[in-house]
């Protein structure tokens, strides 16, 4: 195969995973917002597109992994850059394949894991087993477990507080603005760490802990003042209402807002990180292409991440709308406040566990922190089936992954 047909075949390839990543990925983020009503799906949509668009592009960032998750020896696998070309396009195949199977049944999967999968699985066949770094391996599966259940407490945890302070109150809309502040605080504090550990890493601002917390506290500090007047404008719905309805709007309406802030900040950050996930393996081919060098990292042209953010916006508004639907209403009801609970809960996951450096799957971790909700309600507030529906798809995604790769990659060495 010549280096034009290979440099064209993948860049559609790796427009193909960022487009599952769209259609799948993406939707996570927002799912809660639309199943809550705080956004309709259109608004939800083009929000999530500017910014998964923005974090993408901006600062996606310009030298990625060559293997995504440090997944194969780079000695090993640096023996034959062929190889290595063919592998690549295959994982990005493999891994586009599946994120199209369980974004068309709605089913909300890990990118991350499936792209991971796909690696393993080529370079099992094109260089043993031994390439596999199987303890970097086990550390992303063990995701399964750790993010859901972690986030998943928070959520179960935030609600109820939510509960206690405001919702049990004849008095909620006097609660509500008595405890904004430190649900304003709290919100844009993690926000704002989010996009600092995760959004904003490929910049290597090399921030400390305290001047993280520093900062985020500044901008804390500032929605607070904004924040009390915007709530001191809200008003009820109709005063056609009864007072418990009339209430219920003016608390259901700050938590929407609350939630909408969280859902851009994790939008954002999805789009600066897992990017990644489509254009590693294509900087890697292109990185090859031009030196014949496998190397542990490889440069990212300003192109390319161009070319996944776009991949990632049209994924998002042809197909996304199925796994928010499942996000959003399937597994359990939410309103504003449970919706905000369950992204806060997501967030504050993602902030810990990025700054102890733990993998985990954004996926996972806000399905968790959506179940954590329903939870407050007792079992019979989940969706147990779809849960069931969920849990399996988890468990297929890496070795399906793996095994689509092998026969892609075999597909590809016996073509070309």
């Amino acid at each position: 195969m010549g280096p034009e047909l290979t440099l064209i075949l993948a860049i559609g390839l790796g427009l193909y995973m960022a487009f599952g990543i769209g259609a799948n990925d993406v939707a996570n983020a927002i799912g809660t917002s639309v199943g809550s009503k705080a956004l309709t799906v259109k608004k939800a949509i083009i929000m999530a597109a500017i910014l998964e668009f923005l974090g993408a592009f901006l600062v996606g960032g310009h030298v990625t992994k060559t293997v995504r998750g440090g997944i194969l020896d780079p000695i090993i696998s640096s023996s034959a850059p062929e190889l290595m070309v063919y592998g690549m396009m295959a994982a990005l195949m493999a891994a586009g394949t599946w994120l199209m199977v369980a974004s068309r049944f709605g089913w909300p999967v890990s990118t991350t894991h499936s792209i991971v999968g796909a690696i393993a699985g080529f370079g099992i066949v094109a260089f043993g087993t031994s390439v596999v770094q199987w303890d970097q391996l086990i550390k992303i599966v063990s995701s399964w477990i750790i993010s859901p259940l972690f986030s998943g407490t928070l959520a179960f945890l935030i609600y109820s507080f939510i509960r206690w302070t405001i919702l049990r109150h004849s008095d909620a809309a006097q609660k509500t603005r008595k405890w904004a502040p430190l649900y304003i605080f709290s919100v844009v504090v993690v926000i704002a760490l989010v996009t600092l550990f995760k959004g904003l890493k490929n910049l290597n601002l090399d921030l400390t802990l305290v001047e993280s917390l520093i900062w985020s506290g500044i901008l804390g500090l500032c929605a607070v003042i904004s924040g009390h007047y915007l709530i001191a404008k809200i008003k009820p719905d109709s005063p056609k209402k009864s007072i418990d309805t009339s209430q219920n709007s003016i608390v259901e309406k700050m938590f929407g807002v609350l939630q909408i802030m969280s859902a851009c900040a994790v939008a954002f950050a999805h789009g600066s990180n897992d990017v990644a996930n489509a254009i590693g393996p294509l900087a890697a081919i292109v990185h090859i292409g031009s030196t014949g060098i496998v190397d542990a990292q490889s440069p990212v042209p300003s192109w390319l991440l161009l070319l996944g953010g776009f991949g990632i916006v049209i994924g998002l508004a042809t197909m996304g709308y199925r796994v928010m639907g499942t996000i959003g209403t399937k597994i359990t009801k939410l309103t504003p406040s449970r919706g905000y609970a369950a992204e806060f809960a997501a967030a504050l996951t993602i902030v810990i566990a990025s700054r102890l450096g733990l993998p985990i799957s954004t996926t996972h971790t806000l399905v968790g922190g959506v179940m954590g909700v329903g939870l407050t309600q007792g079992i019979k507030g989940l969706d147990l089936k779809m849960i069931s529906k969920i849990g399996i798809s988890w468990l297929v995604t890496v070795p399906a992954g793996a095994i689509l790769a092998i026969i892609f990659f075999y597909t590809l060495k016996y073509l070309f």
